[in-house]
């Protein structure tokens, strides 16, 4: 029987040519959770070459979770312009910050106060690099590939694996770069995880705010490429329980100072000020304030224990790890490895400047 909602189906309109004075904007925005995205359409009559050429837009904010049905009009300030990998052409994907009906920004509105913290530490060029693990689902929300009434083998084979017994989704991966090359993220490469139906992708180096544009904008798009293949992403920093790997956002963070000869001393100092605000950085790593975070970062699984903080050479079980190359070259950068998978970036930037930068805790 064909399948009359089906993606044959579709191709067919998307032939249809689109007038040269029509562009499609795609506007996306993270919503009241801290960790959803959603996103809707406009058109508009000219390309837009910069995102303040977008016009601000409003929508409901009684069904994402920010606002209340008498007062619900949000309002949307586009902050960063993406090629769009799914209607190409000229049309675009809009990343927006939220405002509310008196200006102030959302509580889930991150970017704005983040921002602002990266002007004041501009000086010191910090650069940032963010490994994104994620858990693909079946629709029954079971991980996929896995058997429906049992368990695969103990994890050992699935790591940057290859083969139908060892690896699942894949075709979505491959979907899932190419997108995010068209689009103009600056993702950096892939790799399958630990845990079967689960991978990687790494986002940066990139300056500042621009990784947390690019990171939720590969999130949009990852959603968006599985949704085709009828199946669910999930960032939850522990989707199954048990002796699984949970899913994290490893954060590769370094400044001049840290890149430049002589660098590793800056790296120890910034280590030592991360230590002394471990609380801080750990209600900054995951939405609910470190209550996501508790079920991963348990010690065991290649994490330290989320209530104490550790540093170590290579090592991946402490909070903060210097790679073997770093400590051998005598700069580079450091990797905290406590952000959960459903990180907010533009919190965790937020924070790691604040501490090695601006000595705030």
């Amino acid at each position: 029987m064909t399948d009359k909602t089906g993606k044959t189906v579709l191709q067919r309109y998307m032939r249809i040519p689109q007038p040269e004075d029509r562009v499609m904007c795609e506007y996306l925005w993270v919503d009241g959770s801290g960790e959803g995205i959603r996103s809707k359409c406009r058109t508009l009559d000219f390309e837009p070459k910069h995102p303040k050429e977008c016009p601000v837009w409003n929508y409901d904010g009684s069904s994402t979770y920010q606002a209340e049905g008498s007062n619900s009009d949000m309002y949307l300030h586009p902050v960063a312009l993406y090629s769009d990998p799914f209607r190409m052409g000229k049309n675009k994907l809009v990343m927006c910050e939220v405002f509310k009906y008196n200006g102030k920004p959302a509580e889930s509105n991150n970017r704005k106060s983040c921002n602002e913290v990266c002007e004041k530490a501009a000086e010191e060029i910090p650069w940032f690099g963010i490994e994104q693990e994620y858990t693909m689902l079946d629709v029954d929300k079971h991980p996929l590939g896995w058997p429906k009434n049992g368990f695969p083998g103990p994890q050992g084979p699935y790591y940057c694996g290859v083969g139908a017994n060892k690896v699942y989704g894949r075709d979505i991966v491959e979907a899932h770069y190419r997108a995010c090359l068209y689009a103009g993220i600056k993702i950096a490469g892939c790799n399958a995880e630990v845990m079967p139906a689960q991978w990687e992708f790494q986002v940066g180096p990139c300056e500042g705010i621009s990784v947390g544009d690019d990171l939720w904008v590969a999130r949009y798009i990852l959603h968006r490429v599985a949704e085709d293949f009828g199946v669910i992403v999930t960032f939850d920093p522990k989707p199954m329980p048990g002796d699984w790997n949970g899913a994290g956002a490893h954060t590769n963070y370094s400044t001049v100072k840290m890149r430049d000869d002589g660098g590793i001393k800056h790296i120890e100092d910034a280590i030592e000020k991360l230590s002394k605000c471990h609380d801080k950085h750990i209600k900054a790593y995951d939405p609910k304030e470190g209550e996501d975070n508790k079920r991963r970062l348990t010690g065991l699984h290649e994490t330290s224990t989320i209530n104490d903080f550790s540093a170590g050479v290579a090592n991946r079980g402490a909070s903060i790890r210097i790679p073997r190359q770093v400590a051998q070259d005598g700069f580079g950068y450091l990797e905290d490895r406590r952000p959960s998978s459903n990180c907010d970036p533009y919190s965790v930037v937020e924070v790691l400047i604040r501490t090695t930068c601006l000595d705030e805790c």
